[in-house]
Protein backbone atom coordinates (compact mmCIF):
# COMPACT_ATOMS: atom_id res chain seq x y z
CA UNK A 1 0.00 0.00 0.00
CA UNK A 2 2.90 2.39 0.56
CA UNK A 3 2.97 2.80 -3.17
CA UNK A 4 -0.52 3.41 -3.64
CA UNK A 5 -1.84 5.21 -0.85
CA UNK A 6 0.67 8.53 -0.78
CA UNK A 7 -0.65 9.19 -4.14
CA UNK A 8 -4.16 7.87 -3.90
CA UNK A 9 -5.84 11.59 -5.16
CA UNK A 10 -3.69 10.75 -8.30
CA UNK A 11 -5.65 7.41 -8.63
CA UNK A 12 -8.94 8.87 -7.92
CA UNK A 13 -8.69 11.48 -10.09
CA UNK A 14 -7.27 10.07 -13.04
CA UNK A 15 -8.85 6.88 -13.31
CA UNK A 16 -11.36 7.74 -15.30
CA UNK A 17 -9.19 9.82 -17.34
CA UNK A 18 -7.08 6.08 -18.41
CA UNK A 19 -10.74 4.58 -18.93
CA UNK A 20 -11.51 7.61 -21.66
CA UNK A 21 -8.19 7.16 -22.96
CA UNK A 22 -8.83 3.16 -23.61
CA UNK A 23 -12.26 3.85 -24.53
CA UNK A 24 -10.77 5.75 -27.48
CA UNK A 25 -9.01 2.68 -28.93
CA UNK A 26 -11.31 0.38 -28.81
CA UNK A 27 -13.71 0.32 -32.09
CA UNK A 28 -17.12 1.67 -32.23
CA UNK A 29 -18.68 -1.79 -33.44
CA UNK A 30 -17.46 -3.70 -29.91
CA UNK A 31 -20.37 -2.06 -28.15
CA UNK A 32 -20.75 -3.84 -25.29
CA UNK A 33 -16.64 -3.90 -24.78
CA UNK A 34 -17.27 -0.03 -24.54
CA UNK A 35 -20.14 -0.06 -21.68
CA UNK A 36 -18.20 -2.52 -19.38
CA UNK A 37 -14.79 -0.72 -19.48
CA UNK A 38 -17.07 2.54 -18.85
CA UNK A 39 -18.64 0.28 -16.12
CA UNK A 40 -15.59 -0.93 -14.89
CA UNK A 41 -13.61 1.97 -14.62
CA UNK A 42 -16.10 4.15 -12.24
CA UNK A 43 -16.67 1.15 -10.25
CA UNK A 44 -13.08 0.83 -9.49
CA UNK A 45 -13.12 4.69 -9.35
CA UNK A 46 -15.33 4.55 -6.21
CA UNK A 47 -13.65 1.70 -4.38
CA UNK A 48 -10.34 3.27 -4.01
CA UNK A 49 -12.07 6.59 -3.21
CA UNK A 50 -13.60 4.32 -0.09
CA UNK A 51 -9.62 4.60 1.77
CA UNK A 52 -9.92 8.22 1.31
CA UNK A 53 -12.61 8.11 4.45
CA UNK A 54 -10.87 4.92 5.89
CA UNK A 55 -7.43 6.40 6.20
CA UNK A 56 -8.80 10.38 7.31
CA UNK A 57 -7.50 10.38 10.40
CA UNK A 58 -3.90 8.69 9.68
CA UNK A 59 -1.06 10.88 11.19
CA UNK A 60 0.85 9.79 8.08
CA UNK A 61 -1.18 11.34 5.33
CA UNK A 62 -2.10 14.51 7.35
CA UNK A 63 -0.01 18.09 6.41
CA UNK A 64 0.61 19.47 10.22
CA UNK A 65 0.84 22.75 8.47
CA UNK A 66 -2.51 22.63 6.80
CA UNK A 67 -4.33 19.84 8.19
CA UNK A 68 -5.14 18.93 4.80
CA UNK A 69 -4.81 15.58 3.84
CA UNK A 70 -3.11 12.98 1.46
CA UNK A 71 -1.21 16.32 0.04
CA UNK A 72 0.53 16.14 -2.98
CA UNK A 73 2.28 19.22 -4.43
CA UNK A 74 5.28 19.87 -7.20
CA UNK A 75 5.77 22.85 -9.40
CA UNK A 76 4.25 22.84 -12.39
CA UNK A 77 4.81 25.91 -14.64
CA UNK A 78 7.04 27.83 -12.07
CA UNK A 79 7.93 31.04 -14.36
CA UNK A 80 4.60 32.25 -13.59
CA UNK A 81 4.07 30.63 -9.71
CA UNK A 82 1.55 27.66 -10.78
CA UNK A 83 1.73 24.38 -8.84
CA UNK A 84 0.25 21.01 -8.74
CA UNK A 85 -1.05 21.20 -5.48
CA UNK A 86 -4.04 19.12 -4.48
CA UNK A 87 -5.44 17.69 -0.77
CA UNK A 88 -8.38 17.02 0.86
CA UNK A 89 -9.95 18.26 3.86
CA UNK A 90 -13.71 16.65 5.12
CA UNK A 91 -15.44 19.33 2.85
CA UNK A 92 -13.97 17.93 -0.44
CA UNK A 93 -13.33 14.63 0.73
CA UNK A 94 -17.43 14.02 1.01
CA UNK A 95 -17.88 15.47 -2.04
CA UNK A 96 -14.93 13.68 -3.81
CA UNK A 97 -17.16 10.42 -2.35
CA UNK A 98 -20.46 11.30 -3.74
CA UNK A 99 -18.59 12.47 -7.16
CA UNK A 100 -17.18 8.79 -7.02
CA UNK A 101 -20.33 6.90 -6.23
CA UNK A 102 -22.94 9.17 -8.40
CA UNK A 103 -20.30 8.54 -11.51
CA UNK A 104 -20.77 5.18 -10.98
CA UNK A 105 -24.44 5.13 -10.81
CA UNK A 106 -24.55 7.56 -13.79
CA UNK A 107 -22.99 4.89 -16.30
CA UNK A 108 -24.19 1.74 -14.75
CA UNK A 109 -27.83 3.30 -15.54
CA UNK A 110 -27.22 4.48 -19.54
CA UNK A 111 -26.71 0.49 -20.37
CA UNK A 112 -29.68 0.54 -22.11
CA UNK A 113 -30.51 4.14 -22.49
CA UNK A 114 -28.39 5.36 -24.77
CA UNK A 115 -28.24 3.37 -28.37
CA UNK A 116 -26.76 5.87 -30.41
CA UNK A 117 -22.56 6.92 -30.46
CA UNK A 118 -22.50 4.73 -27.35
CA UNK A 119 -18.34 5.16 -27.52
CA UNK A 120 -18.49 8.69 -27.51
CA UNK A 121 -21.35 9.25 -25.22
CA UNK A 122 -19.21 6.79 -22.17
CA UNK A 123 -16.04 8.57 -23.32
CA UNK A 124 -17.53 12.01 -22.60
CA UNK A 125 -18.74 10.98 -19.13
CA UNK A 126 -15.31 9.37 -18.42
CA UNK A 127 -13.66 13.06 -18.80
CA UNK A 128 -16.28 14.79 -17.15
CA UNK A 129 -15.43 12.67 -13.71
CA UNK A 130 -11.87 13.67 -14.23
CA UNK A 131 -13.28 17.33 -13.98
CA UNK A 132 -15.27 17.57 -11.03
CA UNK A 133 -13.14 14.97 -8.89
CA UNK A 134 -10.33 17.75 -10.18
CA UNK A 135 -12.33 20.50 -9.07
CA UNK A 136 -12.46 19.43 -5.26
CA UNK A 137 -9.21 18.87 -4.69
CA UNK A 138 -7.26 21.20 -6.03
CA UNK A 139 -5.45 24.07 -3.65
CA UNK A 140 -3.91 25.75 -6.57
CA UNK A 141 -6.40 28.59 -8.15
CA UNK A 142 -4.70 27.92 -11.91
CA UNK A 143 -5.39 23.74 -11.16
CA UNK A 144 -8.92 24.72 -10.00
CA UNK A 145 -9.90 27.21 -13.21
CA UNK A 146 -7.97 24.18 -15.06
CA UNK A 147 -10.65 21.36 -13.78
CA UNK A 148 -13.43 23.70 -14.01
CA UNK A 149 -13.07 24.47 -17.50
CA UNK A 150 -12.34 20.67 -18.47
CA UNK A 151 -16.13 19.08 -16.99
CA UNK A 152 -17.46 22.31 -19.22
CA UNK A 153 -16.94 20.64 -22.43
CA UNK A 154 -18.14 16.80 -22.06
CA UNK A 155 -21.79 18.19 -20.38
CA UNK A 156 -22.09 20.16 -23.37
CA UNK A 157 -21.60 17.37 -25.68
CA UNK A 158 -24.10 15.22 -23.33
CA UNK A 159 -26.40 17.49 -23.75
CA UNK A 160 -26.13 18.68 -27.12
CA UNK A 161 -25.86 15.52 -28.89
CA UNK A 162 -27.77 12.98 -26.43
CA UNK A 163 -30.32 14.87 -25.02
CA UNK A 164 -33.87 15.94 -25.41
CA UNK A 165 -35.86 17.59 -28.61
CA UNK A 166 -34.58 20.96 -27.82
CA UNK A 167 -30.87 19.52 -26.94
CA UNK A 168 -28.84 22.82 -28.86
CA UNK A 169 -30.41 25.70 -27.10
CA UNK A 170 -30.28 23.81 -23.88
CA UNK A 171 -26.39 22.93 -24.23
CA UNK A 172 -25.57 26.63 -25.75
CA UNK A 173 -27.36 28.21 -23.03
CA UNK A 174 -25.64 25.80 -20.41
CA UNK A 175 -21.81 26.79 -21.96
CA UNK A 176 -22.15 30.37 -22.76
CA UNK A 177 -23.87 30.90 -18.96
CA UNK A 178 -21.16 29.05 -17.30
CA UNK A 179 -18.13 30.44 -19.59
CA UNK A 180 -19.39 33.97 -18.95
CA UNK A 181 -19.59 33.15 -15.32
CA UNK A 182 -15.42 31.81 -15.55
CA UNK A 183 -14.54 34.37 -17.04
CA UNK A 184 -15.47 36.91 -14.33
CA UNK A 185 -14.29 34.20 -11.61
CA UNK A 186 -11.29 34.23 -13.30
CA UNK A 187 -10.47 38.11 -13.04
CA UNK A 188 -11.27 37.36 -9.35
CA UNK A 189 -7.94 34.90 -9.17
CA UNK A 190 -5.92 37.24 -11.13
CA UNK A 191 -6.74 40.18 -8.91
CA UNK A 192 -5.45 37.43 -5.63
CA UNK A 193 -2.73 36.69 -7.65
CA UNK A 194 -1.16 40.25 -8.36
CA UNK A 195 -2.27 41.85 -4.93
CA UNK A 196 -0.54 38.42 -3.19
CA UNK A 197 2.82 39.34 -5.65
CA UNK A 198 2.35 42.72 -4.55
CA UNK A 199 2.33 41.98 -1.18
CA UNK A 200 5.13 39.00 -0.74
CA UNK A 201 6.88 39.82 -4.21
CA UNK A 202 6.20 36.21 -4.69
CA UNK A 203 3.78 34.98 -7.74
CA UNK A 204 1.76 32.01 -6.52
CA UNK A 205 -1.79 30.56 -6.80
CA UNK A 206 -1.41 28.57 -3.42
CA UNK A 207 -5.39 28.52 -2.53
CA UNK A 208 -4.06 28.36 1.56
CA UNK A 209 -1.89 31.21 0.95
CA UNK A 210 -4.30 33.67 -0.22
CA UNK A 211 -6.62 32.97 2.74
CA UNK A 212 -3.98 34.61 5.14
CA UNK A 213 -3.93 37.74 3.13
CA UNK A 214 -5.32 40.78 4.95
CA UNK A 215 -7.38 41.84 1.30
CA UNK A 216 -7.93 45.75 1.74
CA UNK A 217 -11.65 46.33 1.73
CA UNK A 218 -11.88 47.69 -2.14
CA UNK A 219 -10.61 44.88 -3.29
CA UNK A 220 -12.37 42.12 -1.04
CA UNK A 221 -15.77 43.93 -2.60
CA UNK A 222 -14.99 43.45 -6.09
CA UNK A 223 -13.26 40.33 -5.93
CA UNK A 224 -17.11 38.54 -4.34
CA UNK A 225 -18.65 40.07 -6.92
CA UNK A 226 -16.38 38.36 -9.70
CA UNK A 227 -16.63 35.12 -7.66
CA UNK A 228 -20.18 35.92 -6.60
CA UNK A 229 -21.22 35.68 -10.15
CA UNK A 230 -18.95 32.49 -11.21
CA UNK A 231 -20.37 30.63 -8.28
CA UNK A 232 -23.72 31.95 -8.54
CA UNK A 233 -24.34 30.67 -12.01
CA UNK A 234 -23.00 27.27 -10.95
CA UNK A 235 -25.51 26.88 -7.92
CA UNK A 236 -27.67 28.35 -9.31
CA UNK A 237 -28.95 30.93 -7.41
CA UNK A 238 -31.90 33.34 -8.28
CA UNK A 239 -31.58 34.97 -11.07
CA UNK A 240 -29.00 33.07 -12.61
CA UNK A 241 -31.22 30.34 -12.38
CA UNK A 242 -32.41 29.81 -16.00
CA UNK A 243 -30.16 27.55 -17.79
CA UNK A 244 -30.96 24.80 -15.38
CA UNK A 245 -34.24 23.80 -16.26
CA UNK A 246 -33.24 23.51 -19.79
CA UNK A 247 -30.30 21.31 -19.35
CA UNK A 248 -31.88 19.33 -17.51
CA UNK A 249 -35.41 18.76 -19.24
CA UNK A 250 -32.87 17.47 -22.23
CA UNK A 251 -30.24 16.02 -20.79
CA UNK A 252 -29.89 12.14 -20.52
CA UNK A 253 -30.62 10.79 -17.45
CA UNK A 254 -26.97 10.43 -16.68
CA UNK A 255 -26.09 14.21 -17.57
CA UNK A 256 -29.29 15.11 -15.14
CA UNK A 257 -28.11 13.16 -11.96
CA UNK A 258 -24.63 14.46 -12.59
CA UNK A 259 -26.05 18.04 -13.13
CA UNK A 260 -27.96 17.87 -10.13
CA UNK A 261 -25.55 15.59 -7.99
CA UNK A 262 -21.90 17.29 -8.52
CA UNK A 263 -22.06 19.72 -10.69
CA UNK A 264 -24.62 22.19 -8.93
CA UNK A 265 -22.30 21.26 -5.96
CA UNK A 266 -19.47 23.22 -7.61
CA UNK A 267 -20.69 26.13 -7.11
CA UNK A 268 -21.55 26.04 -3.42
CA UNK A 269 -18.04 24.59 -2.87
CA UNK A 270 -16.64 27.84 -4.13
CA UNK A 271 -18.21 29.88 -2.00
CA UNK A 272 -17.08 27.32 0.87
CA UNK A 273 -14.27 26.88 0.19
CA UNK A 274 -13.04 30.48 -1.68
CA UNK A 275 -15.37 33.06 -0.80
CA UNK A 276 -15.89 32.89 2.81
CA UNK A 277 -12.48 32.17 4.09
CA UNK A 278 -10.17 34.38 1.66
CA UNK A 279 -13.08 37.41 1.60
CA UNK A 280 -14.56 37.24 5.32
CA UNK A 281 -15.07 41.21 5.55
CA UNK A 282 -17.41 41.05 1.87
CA UNK A 283 -18.91 38.21 2.97
CA UNK A 284 -20.09 39.99 5.92
CA UNK A 285 -21.41 43.03 3.92
CA UNK A 286 -23.12 41.39 1.27
CA UNK A 287 -24.66 38.65 3.49
CA UNK A 288 -28.00 40.50 3.60
CA UNK A 289 -27.88 40.47 -0.20
CA UNK A 290 -27.07 36.61 -0.45
CA UNK A 291 -30.09 36.00 2.12
CA UNK A 292 -32.61 37.62 -0.01
CA UNK A 293 -31.35 35.66 -2.75
CA UNK A 294 -31.34 32.46 -1.40
CA UNK A 295 -35.08 32.93 -0.07
CA UNK A 296 -36.61 33.91 -3.43
CA UNK A 297 -34.82 30.79 -4.98
CA UNK A 298 -36.19 29.10 -2.49
CA UNK A 299 -39.50 30.15 -2.62
CA UNK A 300 -40.07 30.63 -6.36
CA UNK A 301 -38.17 27.72 -7.34
CA UNK A 302 -41.10 25.74 -4.68
CA UNK A 303 -44.03 27.59 -6.28
CA UNK A 304 -42.50 27.40 -9.97
CA UNK A 305 -42.54 23.56 -9.06
CA UNK A 306 -45.72 23.44 -8.70
CA UNK A 307 -47.22 24.13 -11.94
CA UNK A 308 -44.77 22.11 -13.88
CA UNK A 309 -46.59 19.54 -16.35
CA UNK A 310 -43.06 18.31 -16.99
CA UNK A 311 -41.96 15.59 -14.47
CA UNK A 312 -38.34 16.07 -14.72
CA UNK A 313 -39.01 19.94 -14.84
CA UNK A 314 -40.46 19.53 -11.83
CA UNK A 315 -37.77 17.62 -10.03
CA UNK A 316 -34.99 20.49 -12.28
CA UNK A 317 -36.89 23.43 -10.39
CA UNK A 318 -37.20 21.69 -7.29
CA UNK A 319 -33.30 21.95 -7.21
CA UNK A 320 -33.42 25.47 -7.26
CA UNK A 321 -35.41 25.73 -4.23
CA UNK A 322 -33.06 22.88 -2.15
CA UNK A 323 -29.91 24.81 -3.55
CA UNK A 324 -31.33 28.24 -1.95
CA UNK A 325 -31.36 26.15 1.25
CA UNK A 326 -27.41 25.04 0.92
CA UNK A 327 -26.69 28.47 0.49
CA UNK A 328 -28.79 29.92 3.61
CA UNK A 329 -27.31 27.22 5.64
CA UNK A 330 -23.59 28.66 4.37
CA UNK A 331 -24.07 32.49 4.78
CA UNK A 332 -25.73 32.23 8.10
CA UNK A 333 -21.56 31.03 8.68
CA UNK A 334 -22.31 29.63 12.26
CA UNK A 335 -20.75 26.16 13.18
CA UNK A 336 -24.22 24.00 12.90
CA UNK A 337 -25.71 26.69 9.60
CA UNK A 338 -22.50 25.61 7.89
CA UNK A 339 -22.20 22.12 8.23
CA UNK A 340 -25.81 21.68 7.60
CA UNK A 341 -25.35 23.83 4.16
CA UNK A 342 -22.34 21.45 3.38
CA UNK A 343 -24.24 18.04 4.69
CA UNK A 344 -27.67 19.21 2.54
CA UNK A 345 -25.18 19.16 -0.56
CA UNK A 346 -24.43 15.88 -0.42
CA UNK A 347 -28.14 15.44 0.49
CA UNK A 348 -29.01 16.88 -2.35
CA UNK A 349 -27.17 14.89 -4.25
CA UNK A 350 -29.09 11.51 -2.77
CA UNK A 351 -32.29 12.38 -3.35
CA UNK A 352 -32.30 14.66 -6.62
CA UNK A 353 -30.21 12.04 -8.20
CA UNK A 354 -32.56 8.98 -7.73
CA UNK A 355 -35.60 11.20 -8.54
CA UNK A 356 -34.02 11.80 -12.03
CA UNK A 357 -33.22 8.37 -11.77
CA UNK A 358 -36.50 7.33 -11.36
CA UNK A 359 -37.95 9.75 -13.89
CA UNK A 360 -35.46 8.07 -16.48
CA UNK A 361 -36.50 4.65 -15.60
CA UNK A 362 -40.12 5.33 -16.64
CA UNK A 363 -39.26 8.05 -19.70
CA UNK A 364 -37.00 4.46 -21.29
CA UNK A 365 -40.46 2.62 -21.01
CA UNK A 366 -43.17 5.31 -22.45
CA UNK A 367 -40.97 7.82 -23.92
CA UNK A 368 -42.92 10.78 -22.44
CA UNK A 369 -42.59 13.17 -19.33
CA UNK A 370 -45.83 14.45 -18.75
CA UNK A 371 -47.35 14.07 -15.04
CA UNK A 372 -51.07 13.66 -17.30
CA UNK A 373 -49.73 10.73 -19.19
CA UNK A 374 -49.49 8.59 -16.03
CA UNK A 375 -51.53 7.46 -13.14
CA UNK A 376 -51.88 4.19 -10.90
CA UNK A 377 -48.31 2.64 -11.49
CA UNK A 378 -48.46 1.51 -8.11
CA UNK A 379 -50.84 -1.47 -9.23
CA UNK A 380 -47.71 -3.09 -12.05
CA UNK A 381 -44.60 -1.47 -10.39
CA UNK A 382 -44.58 -1.96 -6.46
CA UNK A 383 -40.90 -1.66 -6.09
CA UNK A 384 -40.52 1.14 -8.42
CA UNK A 385 -43.23 2.85 -6.08
CA UNK A 386 -41.54 1.71 -3.11
CA UNK A 387 -37.94 3.52 -4.18
CA UNK A 388 -40.02 6.22 -5.54
CA UNK A 389 -42.04 6.97 -1.93
CA UNK A 390 -38.42 6.51 0.37
CA UNK A 391 -36.88 9.42 -2.47
CA UNK A 392 -39.86 11.32 -2.19
CA UNK A 393 -39.52 11.12 2.10
CA UNK A 394 -35.88 12.14 1.73
CA UNK A 395 -36.56 15.18 -0.76
CA UNK A 396 -39.02 16.57 1.55
CA UNK A 397 -36.83 16.38 4.97
CA UNK A 398 -39.09 13.15 6.77
CA UNK A 399 -37.34 12.49 10.11
CA UNK A 400 -35.01 9.37 9.83
CA UNK A 401 -34.16 10.24 5.76
CA UNK A 402 -31.48 12.18 5.63
CA UNK A 403 -33.07 15.87 4.35
CA UNK A 404 -34.69 16.25 7.23
CA UNK A 405 -31.11 16.87 9.12
CA UNK A 406 -29.58 18.97 7.06
CA UNK A 407 -32.57 20.85 6.91
CA UNK A 408 -32.98 20.98 10.36
CA UNK A 409 -29.45 22.05 10.76
CA UNK A 410 -29.46 24.69 8.28
CA UNK A 411 -32.76 26.28 10.32
CA UNK A 412 -31.18 26.31 13.71
CA UNK A 413 -27.70 27.50 12.66
CA UNK A 414 -29.40 30.74 10.80
CA UNK A 415 -31.96 31.31 13.67
CA UNK A 416 -29.11 31.13 16.09
CA UNK A 417 -28.07 34.54 14.77
CA UNK A 418 -30.91 36.94 16.01
CA UNK A 419 -30.47 39.03 12.68
CA UNK A 420 -31.05 36.07 10.94
CA UNK A 421 -34.18 34.70 12.56
CA UNK A 422 -36.45 36.34 10.01
CA UNK A 423 -35.09 34.23 7.10
CA UNK A 424 -35.12 31.31 8.80
CA UNK A 425 -38.73 31.72 9.69
CA UNK A 426 -39.36 32.88 5.87
CA UNK A 427 -37.33 30.18 4.59
CA UNK A 428 -39.67 27.38 6.33
CA UNK A 429 -41.94 27.70 3.84
CA UNK A 430 -40.02 26.39 1.62
CA UNK A 431 -40.18 22.90 3.15
CA UNK A 432 -43.83 22.87 3.56
CA UNK A 433 -43.93 23.91 -0.57
CA UNK A 434 -41.79 20.99 -1.11
CA UNK A 435 -43.93 18.62 0.42
CA UNK A 436 -47.22 19.66 -1.51
CA UNK A 437 -45.21 19.66 -4.64
CA UNK A 438 -43.52 15.75 -4.20
CA UNK A 439 -46.48 14.28 -2.56
CA UNK A 440 -48.91 15.52 -5.65
CA UNK A 441 -46.52 14.25 -7.98
CA UNK A 442 -46.50 11.20 -6.14
CA UNK A 443 -50.21 11.00 -5.59
CA UNK A 444 -50.11 11.99 -9.85
CA UNK A 445 -48.34 9.46 -10.70
CA UNK A 446 -48.78 6.38 -8.26
CA UNK A 447 -52.50 6.56 -7.08
CA UNK A 448 -55.90 6.43 -9.26
CA UNK A 449 -56.88 4.39 -11.45
CA UNK A 450 -54.50 2.44 -14.22
CA UNK A 451 -56.82 3.86 -17.31
CA UNK A 452 -54.19 4.18 -19.54
CA UNK A 453 -53.03 0.93 -21.75
CA UNK A 454 -49.67 1.84 -22.80
CA UNK A 455 -49.07 1.76 -18.77
CA UNK A 456 -50.48 -1.33 -18.29
CA UNK A 457 -47.67 -3.20 -20.39
CA UNK A 458 -44.74 -1.05 -18.15
CA UNK A 459 -42.68 -3.61 -16.68
CA UNK A 460 -40.91 -3.23 -13.16
CA UNK A 461 -37.50 -2.17 -12.38
CA UNK A 462 -35.19 -5.08 -13.32
CA UNK A 463 -31.92 -6.13 -11.29
CA UNK A 464 -29.35 -3.60 -12.72
CA UNK A 465 -31.92 -0.27 -12.15
CA UNK A 466 -32.16 -1.57 -8.49
CA UNK A 467 -28.92 -1.56 -8.24
CA UNK A 468 -28.51 1.77 -9.32
CA UNK A 469 -30.61 2.89 -6.43
CA UNK A 470 -29.11 0.62 -3.62
CA UNK A 471 -26.23 2.49 -1.93
CA UNK A 472 -28.20 5.90 -2.65
CA UNK A 473 -31.21 4.32 -0.18
CA UNK A 474 -28.28 3.39 2.12
CA UNK A 475 -27.08 6.45 2.48
CA UNK A 476 -30.54 8.12 2.70
CA UNK A 477 -31.23 5.85 5.89
CA UNK A 478 -27.45 6.16 7.39
CA UNK A 479 -27.74 10.27 7.24
CA UNK A 480 -31.10 10.14 8.42
CA UNK A 481 -30.73 7.97 11.67
CA UNK A 482 -26.79 8.59 12.38
CA UNK A 483 -25.37 11.70 10.65
CA UNK A 484 -22.51 12.02 12.91
CA UNK A 485 -20.51 9.21 10.75
CA UNK A 486 -20.58 12.53 8.28
CA UNK A 487 -20.25 15.57 10.25
CA UNK A 488 -17.44 14.58 12.12
CA UNK A 489 -15.15 15.30 9.00
CA UNK A 490 -16.70 18.75 8.90
CA UNK A 491 -15.99 20.20 12.13
CA UNK A 492 -12.11 21.16 11.66
CA UNK A 493 -12.90 23.01 8.32
CA UNK A 494 -16.32 24.53 9.15
CA UNK A 495 -14.85 25.87 12.63
CA UNK A 496 -11.73 27.27 10.65
CA UNK A 497 -14.54 29.06 8.41
CA UNK A 498 -16.42 30.24 11.13
CA UNK A 499 -13.56 31.46 12.73
CA UNK A 500 -12.40 33.72 9.74
CA UNK A 501 -16.02 35.06 8.85
CA UNK A 502 -17.23 35.95 12.27
CA UNK A 503 -13.72 36.62 14.45
CA UNK A 504 -12.11 34.60 17.09
CA UNK A 505 -14.16 36.24 19.67
CA UNK A 506 -17.50 34.67 18.17
CA UNK A 507 -16.00 31.49 17.76
CA UNK A 508 -15.06 31.34 21.12
CA UNK A 509 -18.38 32.48 22.54
CA UNK A 510 -20.34 30.02 20.16
CA UNK A 511 -18.19 27.17 21.90
CA UNK A 512 -18.18 28.69 25.55
CA UNK A 513 -21.55 30.26 25.98
CA UNK A 514 -21.98 33.19 28.35
CA UNK A 515 -24.63 31.74 31.19
CA UNK A 516 -27.63 34.56 31.90
CA UNK A 517 -27.49 36.38 34.86
CA UNK A 518 -28.69 35.07 37.59
CA UNK A 519 -28.51 31.51 36.13
CA UNK A 520 -26.93 28.77 38.29
CA UNK A 521 -23.44 27.33 37.62
CA UNK A 522 -23.01 23.75 38.22
CA UNK A 523 -19.33 22.86 39.37
CA UNK A 524 -17.67 19.41 39.37
CA UNK A 525 -15.35 20.93 41.56
CA UNK A 526 -14.99 19.54 44.99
Amino acid sequence: MDFFMPSILNWVCYLPLAGFFLILFVPKEKQALVKWIANVTTAAGFLISLPLILSFNDPAYIDKATGFRFVLKAPWIPSIGVQYYIGIDGISMLLTLLTTLLGFIAVLSSWSAITVRIKEYYAFLLLLQVGMIGVFMSLDFFLFYVFWEVMLVPMYFLIGVWGGPRKLYAAIKFFLYTLAGSVLMLLGILALYFYQHSVSGIYSFDVLEMQKLGLPHNLQWWVFLAFFVGFAIKVPMFPFHTWLPDAHVEAPTAGSVILAGVLLKMGTYGFVRFSLPILPEATKEFLPMMMVLCLIGIVYGALVAMVQKDWKSLVAYSSVSHLGFCMLGVFAATPVGLQGGILQMINHGISTGALFLLVGNVYERRHTRMISEYGGLSHHMPVYATIFLIMTLSSIGMPALNGFIGEFMILQGTFAQPDLRLYAGIAVSGIVLGAAYMLWLYQRVMFGPLDKEENKAMKDLNLREIATYVPLIILAFWIGLYPRTFLQYLDQPVNQIVERVRGKAYFQAVQNPVPPAGAVVRSNQH
